[in-house]
């Protein structure tokens, strides 16, 4: 497959769609909706730690799926855009803002490389979180359009699998090395799975997805490049989903590896800032 084929796009997209309605159906290991519809605004405890007051600020959030988090922002009293480039996913997200009465929240169907022309206005906070990049081969781009959408002042917050963590996987009880560090952009890592991440067992229609991994070095290079400054990068030993069979549940509601297990790094997380005269 050549990194200009758009098919990885339309599969990943397909996968995409059809995870909407399994996930909106609030099964344990979910999204916690109930809670949401609650009431309920709390983000994982990396982001509610990290993250910082958002009220008044104008806040773009990036790849947002259906909008839980981006309305749990506005619940805070963020003035919310969200962008996801599944239909299905951003319909949700309409409809979910509109069953809360968080209608000023704007949600824009649009591949994120488009997002520069797409989206109007610049943003005090660009957001974005857990499980992006994978799906991303071209972090300059991305990158652009982040730089691109901040407002002079604003701020680009980031939390992420490890990519580390992306290159294991478990074997008879082993973590083992299996994947290289940065996918060249044109040989997409291929996977088949038959479920969504979160634990449901509704088996999905549409299993294949291209994914990438990217090196902590490729993702800084790119932030610089395109006139971003990092203010701080922090590595997690939990994550918020379970990303090996062996891994724990936390009271918080994230995963780590067992105990008998040397505490790798399986998250990070970044804030960065435009930097003066980009």
């Amino acid at each position: 497959m050549s990194f200009a084929d758009p098919a990885y796009r339309a599969a990943n997209r397909a996968n995409w769609d059809e995870r909407v309605a399994i996930h909106r159906a609030n099964r344990p290991g979910g999204y916690r909706i109930a809670e949401f519809l609650a009431g309920d605004d709390r983000l994982h405890p990396i982001e509610d730690e990290e993250l910082g007051p958002v009220d008044g600020a104008r806040l773009l959030h990036l790849q947002c799926h259906f909008g839980l988090d981006t309305l749990r922002l506005a619940r805070r009293g963020a003035t919310v855009t969200g962008v996801d480039f599944s239909p299905a996913a951003i319909a949700e997200a309409r409809a979910l803002a509109a069953r809360v009465g968080l209608e000023d929240a704007r949600f824009v169907e649009s591949d994120v490389y488009a997002a520069a022309e797409t989206v109007e206005g610049r943003f005090d906070i660009v957001y974005t979180t857990w499980g992006v990049i994978c799906w991303l081969p071209d972090l300059d781009a991305w990158a652009k359009v982040i730089a691109a959408k901040l407002a002079p002042g604003g701020r680009f917050y980031f939390a992420e699998g490890h990519p580390f963590m992306l290159m294991l996987e478990e074997v008879d009880g082993r973590l083992v090395p299996t994947y290289p560090q940065d996918t060249p952009a044109d040989r997409p890592l291929v996977f088949d799975t038959a479920q969504t991440y979160t634990g449901d067992p509704t088996p999905l229609n549409q299993t294949r997805t291209y994914e990438w991994i990217h090196s902590i070095s490729r993702l800084l290079t790119a932030l610089d490049r395109a006139g971003l400054a990092v203010d701080w990068l922090h590595e997690h030993t939990e994550v918020p989903w379970s990303p090996f069979p062996m891994c724990v549940p936390t009271e918080a509601g994230m995963y780590r590896l067992p105990p008998e297990q040397p505490p790798l790094p399986l998250a990070l997380s970044l804030s960065a800032r435009l930097r003066s005269g980009s």
